[in-house]
Order: structure tokens, then C-alpha cells, then sequence
């Protein structure tokens, strides 16, 4: 599926940029220099989301959208109203009601996306219905993008760069958080045990980049987050801004 003959020479590196990672809006683009670049999530106000990616949404190929909660999907209609592609689930799109030519409904672990991207989604473990990671490829390197899931039951080989959340930890949780809002913390989001847990299983020979996504506001501390996961990887991590 994800396969490629030769090593990637350092101008030919895939970058993932985390725009917005938190609860209140999620925007994330991957660019390649074999082509346009890819949109994943789409949680800013259509204006908010033109300047953050400089007016310049023509040259994007499409957007991967993980599932309806609004921090990632508030735009969607909109996008689809300019003609810009989207990609998610059955479930995503008949929750927010969307459709037209531009809408894509993807199928877990089905390869599809608008060349030279090469996509796979796979089911997460979240609160809403449908909800999706994504592997992308550019023919050359690949990312895995997961956010708002509490496990990631897939395995992966061959990862370039990986992007997931680390949303809160058993040490750094707010002790006086509410019953209720703990316990769908724990149902829906990933901690940094989950994670450091992940990335100890996973291949990460050819991994160059670590990206921790959606830091919670009030149960994570990115110093430590990023200190324990460059020390169970040896990789550079980035903390991606809220």
C-alpha cells in the first residue's frame, strides 16, 4: 500500500504544521514538494481559517476531517461550498448534514485522496460517531495523524512522522476536576501513559518528528509531555500551539 524504492533526500521531506490543537479549534496542513498541499481538520470560522492558511485555499488538494465535534469541523460546509475536497466518514457526514461533489466518504483502511496524496483512515476510540486517523503519504514519506482518540489499536511500520494527541496524564490531572467531565477525559481523549504505551510498540526506525496534538488546558504540562516522550523515543517532539 504504502510502499517507495528509495530513501527520502532532505529536500524531499513531508512537513506537518500544527496551526490550532486544542478544544477550541483544530487546523492542521502537510506539505510536500511533490505537490499542493493537504488540509486535516477544519475547527476555525471559515475567515479564521483563510488567514491562517493565507487566502491561499485554491491550492489546497483537500481536507482529511477526523470526525463532527465542532473544534474540528466548523468549517466544513463552508469548504465544500467553495469546491475544496472533503474527505471523512458516513458517520461525520451525516452528522453535520453535509454533501455535494466535493464530498468524499471514506472507508476504513481503503486507500483514496486526490494525487500525489495517498490515504488510509482507520477507526478511533472516541465519543462520536465514525471518528477517524489518518495515514497520509506522499509517495515518499508517511505521517500518521490521530487526535481525540484514548487508543490507537492499529500497528504501523514505516512512519516518517507522527502526529498524535496526548491530551493528559495520571500525574498532571487536575485533582479537583469534575466526576463527569474526568470520566469522559478518560473515555475519549489519550493520555501520555496510552502514548508512551503506543509508541513503544510501534516501528520507529524512520521516524524523524514527533508532534504531540490537543494538550489539555487544565491537565497537561508540555514541558513534561514532551521530555518523557523524547526520552521513550529519541526523537524530536513539538508541542503544537492551542
Amino acid at each position: 500500500m504504502f510502499r517507495w524504492t528509495r530513501k527520502p533526500e532532505k529536500s524531499c521531506r513531508m512537513k506537518f504544521t500544527a496551526i490550532n490543537s486544542s478544544s477550541s479549534a483544530n487546523l492542521y496542513r502537510l506539505d510536500t514538494p511533490n505537490g499542493a498541499p493537504l488540509m486535516i481538520e477544519c475547527g476555525l470560522p471559515i475567515a479564521k481559517l483563510k488567514r491562517a492558511l493565507n487566502f491561499e485555499l485554491s491550492t489546497f488538494r483537500g481536507c482529511l476531517l477526523s470526525h463532527f465535534h465542532s473544534d474540528h469541523s466548523k468549517a466544513a460546509a463552508d469548504l465544500l461550498a467553495l469546491g475544496i475536497a472533503l474527505y471523512c466518514s458516513s458517520g461525520t457526514a451525516e452528522a453535520l448534514g453535509l454533501s455535494g461533489h466535493s464530498l468524499h466518504v471514506v472507508e476504513p483502511y481503503t486507500v483514496f485522496g486526490p494525487a500525489p496524496w495517498r490515504c488510509m483512515a482507520f477507526p478511533t476510540e472516541h465519543d462520536a460517531l465514525g471518528s477517524l486517523g489518518f495515514v497520509v503519504s506522499d509517495g515518499v514519506e508517511k505521517l500518521l495523524f490521530c487526535t481525540d482518540s484514548y487508543y490507537i489499536r492499529p500497528k504501523f511500520r514505516g512512519l516518517n512522522l507522527i502526529a498524535i494527541e496526548v491530551n493528559w496524564s495520571e500525574s498532571t490531572i487536575d485533582p479537583n476536576i469534575d466526576p463527569a467531565v474526568k470520566r469522559r477525559l478518560v473515555e475519549s481523549h489519550m493520555s501520555l501513559e496510552t502514548a508512551l504505551e503506543f509508541l513503544r510498540v510501534t516501528d520507529l526506525r524512520r521516524v524523524r518528528e514527533v508532534h504531540l496534538l490537543h494538550l489539555s488546558d487544565s491537565n497537561s504540562d508540555e514541558e513534561y509531555f514532551r521530555r518523557e516522550v523524547a526520552r521513550a523515543t529519541g526523537k524530536p517532539v513539538f508541542i503544537s500551539p492551542k
